[in-house]
């Protein structure tokens, strides 16, 4: 290239700077390889390069503190049952995730990633919330006809969404309650298409067909399990060719929600069926894995997932939108080959270790979360809704939430340690398992089921769980997040201080285990009796 003068040359240096931040080095060099400047054109590109360098910085800037004007699309899938191993990015040896190995390329892994409690219902409203199940009192997972189900006066995040004019949409499993006032439409969802509760929770469950027919329980079990679109009942009774087809069409509407909303902001919540059992994948699926039933299903959970992306890249959206990945807790380990796997976390679903409560997660959206990153530091579900709110400048529920804003956690090149001083598990009826904080858990003396040294069930059915007690134990989970080595004794100091946070989450939430009564507890909703 030839050039004359400092005016020139001055231009060429800040046009080299400018477009090698936007596009890379080696681009630069092709363009001042390919093209030989006068000093009009090379003036003129250094205006178009410094106007969109100067908005390359403005959309660099962390987006927890961003316009109110500038609204993110959000997505959220929700997987049931998932385990923290049960996908390639957190150890999954065996069968392949590719579109979900993608969404790790392209985001951030998220390795301490925790629900408030290991069972669906619980699960999903300290999600969509931003609460403790505890605080909204939301316990275990809803029965069909429930009487309880989610309170009208809790904000759930598509009414933080729909605040600042986003279309929404629920398409999957709901299971905060199954009576019109608790379902998605009146909870701040524009759409709704799927279950209302488990898809075990029907007239086949394993638990039933044990039993003769003229049994009074069998007679008297699961009724119908119905599909629903909007209010409405769509299907009466979903039979076992459904459940083939749940997976497929969840993807399809999810799909086609996000064309019809692509001109303006929206937030899908895609809360998967799978891989809750029983176990179904669609014949376009069936045996791709080549390694059983299980991995067919999550072969299929994958092609789901590479639908959403592909769809928000063919629409050029993917760089305005934030896509969440995780699960609602871990692993049925009784149903075995049915089942996944939380290795090397202790136990799975319906504990409060690690196994059951820690979740794998994966967040993309593409040049604002550095990609191929993770992050280690805690986080948890209950703190999606404040940091959407943040993201979108939505304000936070008028009432009081546990969530916190984890933002740089997100997206920080070097994620800060946790918002997090302590947090706190329950389980079952209102009990205190655990407490934890950034490294340290301090298990509380409480009775949980296990398998033992026993596998678990085959091809279905579930083998038979007993009931043993925890003792009052301190974990290093930095050092040891299996839950193996009991170091109570080497930490006076901290489990003094997480005992104190125990009986500040008691008089805050209750804990049955102690018959304490929350000073915070806010409560389902009710049907009138």
């Amino acid at each position: 290239m030839h050039f004359r003068g400092p005016t020139t040359i001055i231009a060429c240096c800040v046009f080299t700077i400018c477009f090698e931040r936007l596009f890379g080095v080696d681009q630069v060099k092709a363009l001042q390889t390919a093209l030989s400047f006068n000093s009009t054109l090379l003036i003129q590109l250094l205006l178009f390069g410094l106007g969109i360098a100067v908005c390359a910085e403005e959309n660099s800037v962390s987006p927890t503190r961003r316009e109110s004007g500038d609204r993110p699309n959000i997505v959220v899938i929700f997987i049931d049952d998932l385990g923290f191993a049960d996908i390639k990015p957190f150890g999954q040896p065996a069968y392949s995730t590719p579109n979900i190995n993608r969404m790790a390329r392209e985001g951030r892994v998220f390795t301490d990633f925790s629900v408030s409690s290991a069972v669906c219902s619980a699960s999903r409203a300290a999600l969509l919330t931003g609460c403790y199940h505890a605080r909204v009192g939301i316990h275990g997972a809803l029965w069909p006809n429930s009487q309880v189900g989610i309170a009208a006066e809790e904000t759930t995040l598509g009414e933080i969404c729909k605040s600042r004019g986003y279309a929404t949409a629920c398409i999957g499993k709901w299971h905060l309650g199954d009576h019109k006032s608790f379902l998605p439409l009146q909870h701040g969802f524009d759409e709704y298409l799927g279950l209302p509760y488990s898809n075990d929770m029907w007239p086949l469950h394993p638990d039933l067909l044990k039993l003769s027919a003229d049994v009074a329980k069998r007679r008297g079990g699961y009724p119908p399990l119905a599909m629903y679109d909007g209010n409405e009942i769509i299907d009466a009774e979903v039979t076992a060719e459904d459940q083939t087809r749940l997976t497929t069409s969840y993807t399809e509407r999810a799909v086609e929600f996000i064309q019809n909303n692509r001109e303006h902001p929206f937030l899908l919540y895609l809360p998967h069926t799978m891989v809750h059992v029983p176990l179904f994948v669609s014949p376009l699926n069936a045996g791709k894995s080549k390694l059983g039933l299980f991995a067919d299903v999550m072969w299929e959970i994958d092609w789901s997932v590479g639908q959403i992306i592909d769809t928000l890249d063919r629409l050029k959206l993917s760089e305005n939108t934030l896509v969440v990945f995780t699960s609602d807790n871990g692993p049925w380990l009784s149903y075995g080959n049915h089942a996944g796997s939380a290795l090397p976390l202790r136990e799975g679903k319906g504990t409060s270790f690690e196994g059951g409560v820690r979740v794998p997660t994966i967040m993309r959206w593409t040049r604002k979360i550095p990609a191929r990153t993770q992050c280690d530091e805690f986080a948890a579900t209950i703190d999606i809704l404040p940091t959407v709110a943040n993201l979108i400048g939505a304000d936070l529920p008028p009432l009081p939430i546990d969530g916190l804003d984890i933002g740089p956690q997100m997206f920080e090149p070097s994620p800060p340690p946790s918002p997090h001083e302590n947090y706190y598990i329950y389980y079952a009826n209102n009990e205190l398992q655990a407490v934890r904080d950034r490294q340290w858990k301090l298990v509380l003396p409480h009775n949980y089921r296990t398998l033992g040294q026993q596998t678990g069930g085959v091809d279905g059915l579930p083998a038979p769980y007993r009931q043993v007690t925890a003792e009052l134990a301190l974990y290093d989970l930095k050092a040891d997040r299996g839950e193996q080595d009991n170091v109570l004794s080497d930490q006076p100091d901290i489990v003094a201080r997480l005992q104190r946070a125990a009986d500040s989450a008691r008089a805050k939430f209750g804990d049955s285990l102690t018959n304490s009564k929350g000073s915070e507890v806010r409560g389902p909703g009710r049907i009138p009796q």
